[in-house]
């Protein structure tokens, strides 16, 4: 599992039909702090309605993602699992 921060959205005029009618959002993995960029961003499949600025956790394996989403057969790789309300005490 990735701790990430959600930095945008993702539009596109083509794309393969798994991602019809779900939302893509750029994430930035960080650090434990919540704040500090660790490693390049990725795309993943929104499945608890997180939006810009949000910090995330998020999973970067095609299983899990499959199995969250409810697809067998979908190319899907990465997915967001929930939003985080707090770090170590302290909102976020």
């Amino acid at each position: 599992m990735i701790l990430a921060r959600v930095i945008g959205t993702s539009v596109a005029t083509v794309k393969h039909p798994c991602f019809e009618g779900r939302i893509v959002l750029v994430l930035q993995p960080v650090a434990a702090d919540g704040k500090t960029a660790k490693g390049a961003a990725f795309l993943g499949v929104d499945s608890v309605q997180a939006g810009p600025g949000d910090l995330v956790l998020a999973a970067r394996e095609g299983n899990t993602a499959r199995q969250i989403l409810g697809s067998d057969t979908d190319p899907l790789h990465s997915v967001i699992l929930g939003v985080v309300d707090e770090l170590g005490g302290k909102a976020v």
